[in-house]
């Protein structure tokens, strides 16, 4: 009876981390969409800068990093990794101005799944880039088709990608020296870079009464409710499982788009995201396991910080 009870107990605890990981991949595109909201009355920037701004306050008060400042660091690591997190969070907000949702986390995907390709030399690993390739083909306006996305807002994407691996590279380095910290001194970093950028843009409307709610939901929908979900899947899932669900993201980014904001995408687009989807599901599924324990992929490092 015990080995029955232990299989459920485990098979229960399962369940539990998957549920909660697609519902903070839900929370983070629907937090996103609110955010899309947003931009007629304070602009990209502006949701930027309500964004990682009431992310900051809400960790600071819930961490008070303050309590362990004796910490010595590399203060240059921790300054990068939150600079590169405040940039990518603004380049991919003004990404959203023109471009979908769903393709827009698609192309930043592209970031982190060079990082999980490149490091490696196997055969198996140009196959991935070459799915990535044809899904940029079909993306990217190379050709004069009648629907074509605007070159500002794919550039701001691909920004976003770039901005993305650098802070997973920085933010592990980090995370080894201020734990958990690492996340909140991040945030408020990056809250230090965007917020000018909202202030210049919207200037007193950032203070407005009524956009308020929408703004703490900008905030608990694409911060406090994921990363915490996400830490109860990270402490439950393998990482190469955890890793494998990640790369779904572009594909509920898209559903949440269609969903929320009534984007369309053609069946070109639709086909760009699953060969971009199956790039990151074999990279994560063909990365080596070491030889004593396993250890997380950079797809799965990335969710243990700030997205």
């Amino acid at each position: 009876m015990a080995p029955r009870m232990s299989s459920r107990s485990h098979a229960a605890e399962i369940a539990l981390a998957l549920g909660a990981l697609l519902i903070a991949m839900v929370s983070y595109q629907c937090g996103a969409s609110l955010a899309k909201h947003l931009f007629p009355q304070v602009g990209a920037q502006g949701a930027t800068a309500y964004r990682l701004g009431l992310s900051a306050l809400i960790l600071l008060l819930w961490r008070r990093p303050w309590r362990r400042a004796d910490r010595r660091g590399d203060r240059r690591v921790l300054w990068g990794y939150g600079l590169s997190m405040g940039a990518m969070n603004l380049v991919f907000y003004m990404a959203l101005r023109t471009i979908p949702l769903g393709i827009a986390v698609a192309l930043e995907f592209i970031g982190p799944l060079a990082l999980a390709v490149f490091g490696s030399r196997r055969l198996i690993d140009f196959v991935w880039i070459a799915l990535v390739v044809a899904g940029l083909a079909l993306l990217l306006p190379l050709r004069g088709q009648v629907q074509t996305l605007d070159p500002a807002g794919v550039t701001y994407a691909l920004a976003a990608g770039v901005g993305w691996a650098l802070y997973i590279v920085l933010g592990a380095r980090t995370g080894a020296v201020y734990g958990a910290d690492a996340v909140t001194l991040g945030t408020s970093i990056g809250a230090l870079l965007a917020i000018p950028f909202g202030i210049v843009h919207a200037g007193s409307a950032l203070l407005s009464p009524a956009l308020l709610p929408y703004a703490l939901g900008v905030a608990l929908l694409s911060s406090a409710l994921p990363y915490s979900l996400e830490m109860v899947s990270l402490t439950r899932l393998p990482a190469r499982t955890f890793s494998t669900l990640l790369s779904l993201e572009p594909a509920v980014a898209a559903l949440a788009g269609a969903t929320l904001l009534g984007e369309r995408l053609s069946a070109l687009q639709w086909l760009a995201i699953a060969a971009i989807i199956v790039a990151s599901t074999g990279a994560a599924l063909s990365v080596r396991r070491p030889a004593h324990a396993e250890s997380p992929s950079p797809l799965a490092e990335l969710a243990r910080e700030v997205r």
